[in-house]
Protein backbone atom coordinates (compact mmCIF):
# COMPACT_ATOMS: atom_id res chain seq x y z
CA UNK A 1 0.00 0.00 0.00
CA UNK A 2 1.26 3.45 -0.92
CA UNK A 3 1.84 6.27 1.53
CA UNK A 4 -0.93 8.59 0.42
CA UNK A 5 -1.66 12.01 1.86
CA UNK A 6 -5.09 13.62 2.10
CA UNK A 7 -5.14 17.40 2.37
CA UNK A 8 -8.33 18.55 4.05
CA UNK A 9 -9.00 21.48 6.33
CA UNK A 10 -12.35 22.70 7.67
CA UNK A 11 -11.22 26.26 7.01
CA UNK A 12 -11.72 25.56 3.31
CA UNK A 13 -15.44 25.66 4.10
CA UNK A 14 -15.22 29.34 5.08
CA UNK A 15 -15.17 30.42 1.42
CA UNK A 16 -18.88 31.23 1.13
CA UNK A 17 -20.19 31.46 -2.44
CA UNK A 18 -23.77 32.18 -1.41
CA UNK A 19 -27.00 30.30 -2.12
CA UNK A 20 -27.43 28.22 -5.27
CA UNK A 21 -23.78 28.51 -6.35
CA UNK A 22 -22.40 25.18 -7.64
CA UNK A 23 -18.97 25.62 -6.01
CA UNK A 24 -20.30 25.09 -2.51
CA UNK A 25 -18.63 24.01 0.75
CA UNK A 26 -20.85 20.93 0.60
CA UNK A 27 -18.54 19.58 -2.11
CA UNK A 28 -15.73 19.06 0.39
CA UNK A 29 -18.13 17.67 2.99
CA UNK A 30 -19.33 15.09 0.45
CA UNK A 31 -15.77 14.15 -0.48
CA UNK A 32 -14.76 13.73 3.17
CA UNK A 33 -17.83 11.63 3.88
CA UNK A 34 -17.15 9.39 0.90
CA UNK A 35 -13.57 8.76 1.99
CA UNK A 36 -14.70 8.15 5.57
CA UNK A 37 -17.52 5.78 4.58
CA UNK A 38 -15.08 3.78 2.45
CA UNK A 39 -12.99 3.25 5.60
CA UNK A 40 -9.98 4.99 4.06
CA UNK A 41 -9.16 7.70 6.58
CA UNK A 42 -7.03 5.42 8.75
CA UNK A 43 -4.98 4.48 5.67
CA UNK A 44 -4.19 8.10 4.80
CA UNK A 45 -1.86 10.74 6.18
CA UNK A 46 -4.13 13.68 6.97
CA UNK A 47 -2.58 17.04 6.14
CA UNK A 48 -3.77 20.30 7.68
CA UNK A 49 -3.41 23.45 5.62
CA UNK A 50 -0.99 26.27 6.30
CA UNK A 51 -1.05 29.77 4.80
CA UNK A 52 1.06 30.15 1.68
CA UNK A 53 3.88 32.66 1.57
CA UNK A 54 2.86 35.28 -0.98
CA UNK A 55 6.19 34.88 -2.74
CA UNK A 56 4.92 31.60 -4.20
CA UNK A 57 1.66 33.12 -5.40
CA UNK A 58 3.68 35.88 -7.07
CA UNK A 59 5.51 33.31 -9.20
CA UNK A 60 2.26 32.88 -11.13
CA UNK A 61 0.11 35.97 -10.51
CA UNK A 62 0.68 39.71 -10.86
CA UNK A 63 1.28 41.47 -7.56
CA UNK A 64 -1.36 44.08 -8.30
CA UNK A 65 -3.87 41.31 -9.04
CA UNK A 66 -3.18 39.69 -5.66
CA UNK A 67 -3.63 43.06 -3.95
CA UNK A 68 -6.83 43.71 -5.87
CA UNK A 69 -8.21 40.31 -4.86
CA UNK A 70 -7.37 40.86 -1.20
CA UNK A 71 -8.95 44.32 -1.23
CA UNK A 72 -12.15 42.99 -2.82
CA UNK A 73 -12.54 40.38 -0.09
CA UNK A 74 -11.76 42.76 2.75
CA UNK A 75 -14.13 45.42 1.42
CA UNK A 76 -17.15 43.14 1.59
CA UNK A 77 -17.65 42.67 -2.14
CA UNK A 78 -19.69 39.63 -3.13
CA UNK A 79 -18.00 39.02 -6.50
CA UNK A 80 -14.62 39.48 -8.10
CA UNK A 81 -13.91 40.17 -11.79
CA UNK A 82 -16.95 38.18 -13.04
CA UNK A 83 -20.39 37.57 -11.50
CA UNK A 84 -19.83 33.81 -11.12
CA UNK A 85 -16.72 34.44 -8.97
CA UNK A 86 -18.57 34.81 -5.68
CA UNK A 87 -16.46 35.83 -2.70
CA UNK A 88 -16.77 36.67 0.98
CA UNK A 89 -14.51 38.22 3.61
CA UNK A 90 -12.70 34.90 4.14
CA UNK A 91 -12.11 34.00 0.48
CA UNK A 92 -8.63 35.52 0.18
CA UNK A 93 -7.30 33.73 3.24
CA UNK A 94 -9.00 30.49 2.20
CA UNK A 95 -7.32 30.69 -1.20
CA UNK A 96 -3.94 31.17 0.52
CA UNK A 97 -4.66 28.14 2.69
CA UNK A 98 -5.43 26.10 -0.41
CA UNK A 99 -2.11 27.05 -1.99
CA UNK A 100 -0.18 26.58 1.24
CA UNK A 101 -1.66 23.16 1.90
CA UNK A 102 -0.81 21.99 -1.60
CA UNK A 103 2.78 23.22 -1.32
CA UNK A 104 3.17 21.48 2.06
CA UNK A 105 1.79 18.28 0.53
CA UNK A 106 4.10 18.58 -2.47
CA UNK A 107 7.05 19.09 -0.15
CA UNK A 108 6.23 15.88 1.72
CA UNK A 109 6.15 14.00 -1.55
CA UNK A 110 9.49 15.44 -2.60
CA UNK A 111 11.05 14.60 0.79
CA UNK A 112 9.91 11.01 0.36
CA UNK A 113 7.54 11.13 3.32
CA UNK A 114 4.59 10.44 1.00
CA UNK A 115 4.30 8.68 -2.35
CA UNK A 116 1.36 10.74 -3.54
CA UNK A 117 -1.39 13.01 -2.28
CA UNK A 118 -4.97 14.07 -2.92
CA UNK A 119 -5.53 17.76 -2.15
CA UNK A 120 -9.24 18.36 -1.52
CA UNK A 121 -9.12 22.14 -1.59
CA UNK A 122 -11.26 25.07 -2.50
CA UNK A 123 -11.41 27.47 -4.16
CA UNK A 124 -10.35 25.56 -7.28
CA UNK A 125 -7.73 27.10 -9.51
CA UNK A 126 -7.17 26.04 -13.11
CA UNK A 127 -9.15 28.91 -14.69
CA UNK A 128 -7.26 31.63 -12.78
CA UNK A 129 -4.99 33.57 -15.12
CA UNK A 130 -1.99 35.79 -14.45
CA UNK A 131 -4.09 38.85 -13.67
CA UNK A 132 -7.73 37.84 -13.52
CA UNK A 133 -10.07 35.42 -11.77
CA UNK A 134 -12.32 33.18 -13.83
CA UNK A 135 -14.64 30.21 -13.38
CA UNK A 136 -14.75 30.16 -9.54
CA UNK A 137 -10.90 30.27 -9.50
CA UNK A 138 -8.69 32.96 -7.89
CA UNK A 139 -5.20 31.49 -7.44
CA UNK A 140 -4.02 28.86 -9.91
CA UNK A 141 -3.21 26.10 -7.42
CA UNK A 142 -1.56 23.62 -9.78
CA UNK A 143 0.46 26.29 -11.57
CA UNK A 144 1.84 27.60 -8.28
CA UNK A 145 2.66 24.03 -7.25
CA UNK A 146 4.54 23.48 -10.51
CA UNK A 147 6.59 26.66 -10.02
CA UNK A 148 7.30 25.62 -6.42
CA UNK A 149 8.62 22.26 -7.61
CA UNK A 150 10.83 23.97 -10.17
CA UNK A 151 12.23 26.61 -7.82
CA UNK A 152 12.34 24.88 -4.44
CA UNK A 153 13.13 21.34 -5.55
CA UNK A 154 14.95 21.81 -8.83
CA UNK A 155 12.44 19.73 -10.79
CA UNK A 156 13.19 20.16 -14.48
CA UNK A 157 10.14 18.49 -16.03
CA UNK A 158 6.64 18.83 -14.57
CA UNK A 159 3.69 17.08 -16.21
CA UNK A 160 0.19 18.45 -15.61
CA UNK A 161 -2.78 16.27 -16.58
CA UNK A 162 -6.13 18.06 -16.46
CA UNK A 163 -9.27 15.97 -16.85
CA UNK A 164 -11.73 18.57 -15.57
CA UNK A 165 -14.54 18.88 -18.10
CA UNK A 166 -13.66 22.55 -18.63
CA UNK A 167 -10.39 23.56 -20.22
CA UNK A 168 -7.78 24.93 -17.79
CA UNK A 169 -7.22 28.17 -19.64
CA UNK A 170 -5.25 29.70 -16.78
CA UNK A 171 -2.82 26.82 -16.49
CA UNK A 172 -2.27 26.73 -20.24
CA UNK A 173 -1.64 30.46 -20.52
CA UNK A 174 0.78 30.52 -17.60
CA UNK A 175 2.95 27.75 -19.09
CA UNK A 176 2.44 28.05 -22.83
CA UNK A 177 5.99 29.37 -23.34
CA UNK A 178 7.62 27.02 -20.82
CA UNK A 179 9.11 23.87 -22.40
CA UNK A 180 9.69 22.34 -18.96
CA UNK A 181 6.00 22.11 -18.01
CA UNK A 182 3.90 19.82 -20.17
CA UNK A 183 0.18 20.63 -19.97
CA UNK A 184 -2.28 18.00 -21.19
CA UNK A 185 -6.00 18.70 -21.11
CA UNK A 186 -8.93 16.56 -22.14
CA UNK A 187 -12.20 18.49 -21.92
CA UNK A 188 -15.56 19.08 -23.51
CA UNK A 189 -15.85 21.63 -26.26
CA UNK A 190 -18.11 23.42 -26.50
CA UNK A 191 -18.95 23.42 -22.78
CA UNK A 192 -21.71 25.98 -22.34
CA UNK A 193 -19.28 28.32 -24.17
CA UNK A 194 -16.88 28.35 -21.18
CA UNK A 195 -14.04 29.13 -21.26
CA UNK A 196 -13.91 28.86 -25.05
CA UNK A 197 -10.25 27.85 -25.15
CA UNK A 198 -8.43 24.55 -25.47
CA UNK A 199 -8.63 23.85 -29.20
CA UNK A 200 -6.40 21.14 -30.61
CA UNK A 201 -4.30 23.70 -32.49
CA UNK A 202 -3.30 25.38 -29.20
CA UNK A 203 0.06 23.69 -28.61
CA UNK A 204 2.07 26.36 -26.82
CA UNK A 205 4.20 29.18 -28.20
CA UNK A 206 7.82 30.22 -28.46
CA UNK A 207 10.13 27.83 -26.64
CA UNK A 208 7.05 26.10 -25.26
CA UNK A 209 5.68 25.08 -28.65
CA UNK A 210 4.68 21.44 -28.38
CA UNK A 211 4.49 21.42 -24.58
CA UNK A 212 0.71 21.94 -24.58
CA UNK A 213 -1.67 19.23 -25.79
CA UNK A 214 -5.44 19.79 -25.92
CA UNK A 215 -8.11 17.23 -26.73
CA UNK A 216 -11.63 18.66 -27.01
CA UNK A 217 -14.34 16.00 -26.69
CA UNK A 218 -17.79 16.47 -28.18
CA UNK A 219 -20.91 16.46 -26.00
CA UNK A 220 -22.40 13.02 -25.46
CA UNK A 221 -19.09 11.16 -25.44
CA UNK A 222 -17.69 9.35 -22.43
CA UNK A 223 -15.57 6.42 -21.30
CA UNK A 224 -14.66 5.03 -24.70
CA UNK A 225 -13.45 8.35 -26.08
CA UNK A 226 -11.57 9.43 -22.95
CA UNK A 227 -9.82 6.12 -22.40
CA UNK A 228 -9.00 5.84 -26.08
CA UNK A 229 -7.35 9.26 -26.11
CA UNK A 230 -5.34 8.44 -23.01
CA UNK A 231 -4.16 5.17 -24.51
CA UNK A 232 -3.32 6.60 -27.93
CA UNK A 233 -1.96 9.97 -26.90
CA UNK A 234 -1.32 10.68 -23.22
CA UNK A 235 0.77 7.56 -22.68
CA UNK A 236 3.18 8.16 -25.59
CA UNK A 237 3.53 11.92 -25.03
CA UNK A 238 4.30 11.49 -21.34
CA UNK A 239 6.73 8.73 -22.20
CA UNK A 240 8.52 11.17 -24.52
CA UNK A 241 8.43 14.03 -21.98
CA UNK A 242 9.35 11.83 -18.98
CA UNK A 243 8.03 14.06 -16.17
CA UNK A 244 9.72 13.96 -12.80
CA UNK A 245 6.42 14.76 -11.07
CA UNK A 246 2.83 14.53 -12.31
CA UNK A 247 0.28 17.05 -11.08
CA UNK A 248 -3.37 16.21 -11.71
CA UNK A 249 -6.11 18.79 -12.08
CA UNK A 250 -8.81 16.43 -10.84
CA UNK A 251 -12.18 17.66 -11.99
CA UNK A 252 -15.10 15.27 -11.55
CA UNK A 253 -17.59 17.36 -13.55
CA UNK A 254 -17.43 15.18 -16.68
CA UNK A 255 -19.52 12.56 -14.87
CA UNK A 256 -22.77 11.65 -16.59
CA UNK A 257 -24.76 12.85 -13.57
CA UNK A 258 -23.05 16.25 -13.30
CA UNK A 259 -25.17 19.13 -14.56
CA UNK A 260 -22.13 21.23 -15.46
CA UNK A 261 -21.38 19.30 -18.64
CA UNK A 262 -22.73 17.06 -21.38
CA UNK A 263 -19.97 14.44 -21.12
CA UNK A 264 -21.00 10.95 -20.05
CA UNK A 265 -18.08 9.58 -18.06
CA UNK A 266 -19.09 6.83 -15.68
CA UNK A 267 -17.82 6.34 -12.14
CA UNK A 268 -15.77 3.39 -13.35
CA UNK A 269 -14.48 5.48 -16.24
CA UNK A 270 -13.04 7.99 -13.81
CA UNK A 271 -11.35 5.22 -11.88
CA UNK A 272 -9.78 3.79 -15.03
CA UNK A 273 -8.49 7.22 -16.06
CA UNK A 274 -6.78 7.68 -12.72
CA UNK A 275 -5.37 4.15 -12.82
CA UNK A 276 -3.61 4.97 -16.07
CA UNK A 277 -2.23 8.26 -14.76
CA UNK A 278 -0.86 6.64 -11.60
CA UNK A 279 0.63 3.81 -13.64
CA UNK A 280 2.39 6.39 -15.82
CA UNK A 281 3.74 8.06 -12.70
CA UNK A 282 5.13 4.74 -11.53
CA UNK A 283 7.03 4.44 -14.81
CA UNK A 284 8.30 7.99 -15.28
CA UNK A 285 8.09 10.03 -12.06
CA UNK A 286 8.97 7.60 -9.30
CA UNK A 287 5.27 7.35 -8.47
CA UNK A 288 5.03 11.00 -7.50
CA UNK A 289 1.48 12.26 -8.08
CA UNK A 290 0.03 15.47 -6.63
CA UNK A 291 -3.71 15.41 -7.30
CA UNK A 292 -5.59 18.67 -6.78
CA UNK A 293 -9.36 19.05 -6.77
CA UNK A 294 -10.85 21.28 -9.45
CA UNK A 295 -14.51 20.86 -10.47
CA UNK A 296 -17.15 18.27 -9.67
CA UNK A 297 -20.56 19.45 -8.58
CA UNK A 298 -22.83 16.43 -8.27
CA UNK A 299 -23.03 15.96 -4.51
CA UNK A 300 -24.61 12.55 -4.99
CA UNK A 301 -21.61 11.22 -6.93
CA UNK A 302 -18.69 13.07 -5.36
CA UNK A 303 -18.39 10.69 -2.37
CA UNK A 304 -17.82 7.57 -4.48
CA UNK A 305 -15.73 9.40 -7.08
CA UNK A 306 -13.38 10.76 -4.41
CA UNK A 307 -13.19 7.44 -2.56
CA UNK A 308 -12.30 5.61 -5.76
CA UNK A 309 -9.73 8.28 -6.63
CA UNK A 310 -8.02 7.79 -3.28
CA UNK A 311 -8.14 3.99 -3.58
CA UNK A 312 -6.20 4.23 -6.83
CA UNK A 313 -3.55 6.42 -5.17
CA UNK A 314 -3.27 3.94 -2.32
CA UNK A 315 -2.95 0.79 -4.36
CA UNK A 316 -1.17 1.37 -7.67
Amino acid sequence: MKRTGYLYDKRYLLHDTGPDHPETPDRLKAIYQGIKDADLLSKLTIIQASRADLKWVETVHAKNYIERFEAACRSGNSMFDYPDNQICAETFETALLAVGGILDAAGRVMMGKLDNVFCAVRPPGHHAEYDQAMGFCYFNNVAIAARYLQIEWGIQRVGIVDFDVHHGNGTQHIFEEDPDVFYYSIHQHPTFAFPGTGRAFETGSGEGTGSTRNYPVLPGHGDKEYLGLIQRDLIPVLEAFSPEVIIVSAGFDAHVDDDMSDINLSTQGYTRIMERIVALAALYSNGRVISVLEGGYCLKRLPELAANHVKVLLTI
